[in-house]
């Protein structure tokens, strides 16, 4: 696969080769300029020196404790930023279960560290992790919050130290928790700048999705241009967001649906081919689709007796990336079909990488696909907008299994 972004030519293989060198930055990208606010600019002309507002003491005693807003306190530091407030509104998980254990609480607001942003968040994507999180399956990391949230747009109101160019900027961001909230701290390594073109209901809906299908399709699985591949829940957030990749980057995209007009939506998205596997194998139908040749990567969230049908389903030579495993963590396979075919079998999980890792990788997706974005050619495919404190709504349409793309929580901020 090669591609011409900004007449820079681009191959994930080079990437990917480069990527192993863990002290190599591969791109540096220069985010935009920011306006500050015009009290900020007078007294940067005055003093000569940037200024900061952090949290202070309350300064309305007639409005409850909760509303109270921070006093501004000026310094030396990072650039002024609007009044934040003591607390916030968060979804809390009372404790593990269904959708109901999810409430709506009060919580401190985060303050960033060095290397880190305050973002106020429009939105924020719900996503299958999410819900095994809520479900007790899958804790955080540690030192990340335990709201839920991994994948947050919004403004940028307070920086830590060596972020200050960033005050007022709209950002989207991976984060490792917290985003199901008012307000969530962002490594500065995983913000993206959201366009104009871009609303961030929409930007809420992409991080998570497009750092998890680049590296597992892209990296992982080496698609390039031509091959065709498989990608299992293709009307999911991540099957949407591997369709309008491939459609990009020169793939056909075969997907499995659970009904028929699942399948239509994902061939009106682009998808090639699209196999309800209710009423029909895949492996089956796979085979025609391709002559017998198989698929160049399988990119499967099913795991389980999947596995090995998915095998089947690749050419030789072929890829097949795990990235969850919802019919379970245990699979069995013919080693000896590996060997005779040369076979790959790899996968990864995002949530536990470290920030160097996600760093890289978002200085990759800024480079190669931000600018379709940027130019109205890359967009989420959205499904329903709930508002925040209607999370336990948005777990339930998700473990449903009925949306077509993302779910996102609005914030109304």
């Amino acid at each position: 696969m090669r591609g011409d972004i900004g007449n820079v030519p681009f191959d994930p293989l080079h990437f990917a080769a480069q990527r192993r060198n863990s002290g190599m930055k591969l791109v540096h990208r220069q985010g935009p300029q920011i306006l500050f606010h015009e009290q900020a600019q007078r007294i940067l002309r005055a003093a000569g020196e940037e200024v900061v507002l952090v949290h202070g003491p309350s300064v309305d005693p007639d409005r409850p404790q909760v509303n109270k807003l921070a006093a501004p306190v000026v310094g030396v530091g990072a650039v002024m930023s609007e009044i934040i407030p003591d607390v916030m509104r968060a979804i809390e998980i009372a404790s593990p279960g269904g959708p109901e254990s999810l409430r709506l609480v009060q919580r401190p607001t985060p303050r960033p560290g060095k290397g880190e942003v305050l973002v106020k968040v429009a939105a924020a994507g719900v996503n299958r992790p999410d819900v095994l999180q809520r479900k007790g399956f899958y804790p955080p990391p540690p030192g990340a919050s335990d709201i839920p949230g991994l994948e947050i747009a919004g403004t940028v109101v307070s920086t830590g130290q060596g972020s200050t160019h960033m005050i007022g900027q709209r950002v989207c961001a991976l984060v490792a928790g917290g985003g199901y909230a008012d307000y969530c701290v962002a490594p500065t390594g995983t913000c993206l700048p959201v366009p104009e073109v871009l609303r961030l209901t929409e930007a809420a809906a992409m991080p998570e999705t497009l750092f998890t299908v680049w590296i597992n399709l892209f990296e992982r699985g080496f698609a390039s241009d031509g091959d065709t591949v498989l990608v299992h829940g293709g009307t999911s957030g991540i099957g949407t967001m591997a369709i309008k990749l491939g459609m990009l980057f020169g793939l056909d995209v075969i997907v499995t649906c659970g009904s028929d007009e699942k399948c239509a939506a994902a061939i009106a998205l682009g998808a090639s081919y699209a196999i309800n596997y209710r009423t029909a194998d895949f492996v089956d139908a796979v085979k025609r689709w391709t002559d017998d040749r198989g698929v160049a990567v399988v990119l499967d969230m099913v795991g389980g007796d999947y596995v090995a049908r998915n095998l089947q389903c690749l050419s030789d030579d072929g890829r097949h990336v795990s990235i969850a495993f919802q019919r379970g963590p245990i699979a069995e396979v013919q080693i000896v079909e590996l060997m005779r075919r040369r076979l790959t079998l790899t996968g990864s999980t995002l949530r536990s990488r470290n920030l160097d890792f996600k760093a890289m990788v978002r200085d990759e997706i800024a480079q190669t696909v931000w600018p379709y974005v940027e130019g109205n050619r890359l967009k989420p495919v959205m499904d329903q907008q709930f508002p925040l404190e209607q999370a336990a709504a948005a777990h339930e349409r998700m473990e449903a299994g009925d949306h077509i793309g993302k779910i996102v929580l609005s914030t109304g901020l």
